[in-house]
């Protein structure tokens, strides 16, 4: 079981990003998240760097491993456009990049005008955009004309001794049997013990990896504070984070939400012994990976507080369960 620090773009520029991730690795975290917007979820926010460049300057920063969570290959960046960048990403880390992909959400993937698809046909487009990006890992020359997809004569020079793995997201049963047919492993944002089961079964017990947010303040209240205006959008149910097309709209929705349903979807505050808590669903559920990302300006003392006090103790947990050792 391996704990790590998951980077928020849409909330902090590239240069905190890069700060945290070095931080994290002083403090004896095994890995990072990064996601990957063209726009933060509200403007609030703020925040929305290209992550690629983010990416690079994390391979000269730190030599944790780093997972995008997630990428969409499928619309705003064509697939062989992302396969590029991810060979690059992998080159840059030594084999430590790690390429996290899922259908998307129309707030990123719609800028270019396309219309927004289906549930359905969008993961028709992720399985068929894995399989071309495979196709050019392999340093050949690719002519690929599928059902969403054409690439001609495409053929990528600067690859990575073995191609980085790929982990699909799925927060439903139809994604998360796609996470378990075409995957090297799978992502999430919840503990749902039946997910996992089944991309178990169908992937043949393949990795999974887990990802959540906690609030650490001075206070309780502070905590909440920072994340009700920053995150409220988080608490919004079904799909509609898949559909809304705009930062504004996610604004409209969230007043849906209200301050108490923030404080009991997550931690806030300095309280350790709760930090603790909040991992355990995802470790008593059996991922091998998990990732807590900081909401608000305090993240140094998060870091450090989570260094010296939260992880030992999730680890000692974990070392109970009998997870220390699962690997990747």
């Amino acid at each position: 079981m391996k704990i790590g620090y998951f980077l928020s773009c849409e909330e902090y520029d590239p240069r905190q990003l890069v700060e945290q991730a070095v931080l994290a690795e002083q403090a004896g975290f095994d890995g990072l998240w990064i996601s990957d917007h063209f726009h933060p979820w509200n403007d609030e926010q703020g925040e929305s760097p290209f992550v690629w460049g983010v990416i690079g300057a994390l391979s000269q920063a730190t030599t944790l491993p780093v997972t995008t969570a997630v990428t969409c290959p499928t619309m705003r960046l064509s697939p062989a456009i992302t396969a590029q960048a991810a060979a690059t990403a992998a080159v840059m880390h030594e084999g430590r990049f790690r390429l996290g992909v899922g259908s998307g959400e129309a707030l990123n993937e719609h800028i270019h005008g396309d219309a927004w698809p289906s549930a359905d046909v969008r993961l028709e487009m992720l399985e068929e955009a894995v399989a071309v990006m495979r196709k050019l890992w392999t340093g050949e020359e690719v002519t690929h004309h599928g059902q969403h997809y054409t690439v001609e004569n495409a053929r990528i020079y600067t690859l990575p001794d073995a191609p980085p793995p790929v982990y699909v997201s799925g927060f439903g049963p139809k994604a998360t049997e796609l996470a378990g047919r075409i995957g090297d492993g799978y992502v999430t944002t919840s503990p749902d013990t039946e997910l996992l089961d089944l991309f178990r079964r169908v992937s043949s017990g393949k990795p999974a990896m887990a990802g959540f947010k906690a609030a650490y303040a001075p206070s309780e209240d502070e905590g909440v504070d920072h994340a009700h205006r920053l995150w409220a959008t988080a608490g919004l149910p079904g799909e509609l984070a898949q559909v809304l097309p705009s930062p504004r709209h996610f604004e409209q929705a969230a007043t849906l939400v209200t301050r108490e349903q923030t404080r009991d979807a997550m931690v806030a505050g300095p309280d350790v012994e709760r930090h603790v808590e909040s991992f355990k669903p995802y470790l008593d559920a059996g991922f091998e990976e998990v990732y807590v990302a900081n909401i608000g300006p305090h993240y140094r003392e998060m870091i450090e507080v989570f260094g010296k006090e939260v992880l030992p103790a999730v680890r000692a947990h974990a070392d109970d369960s009998g997870l220390i050792g699962a690997t990747s």
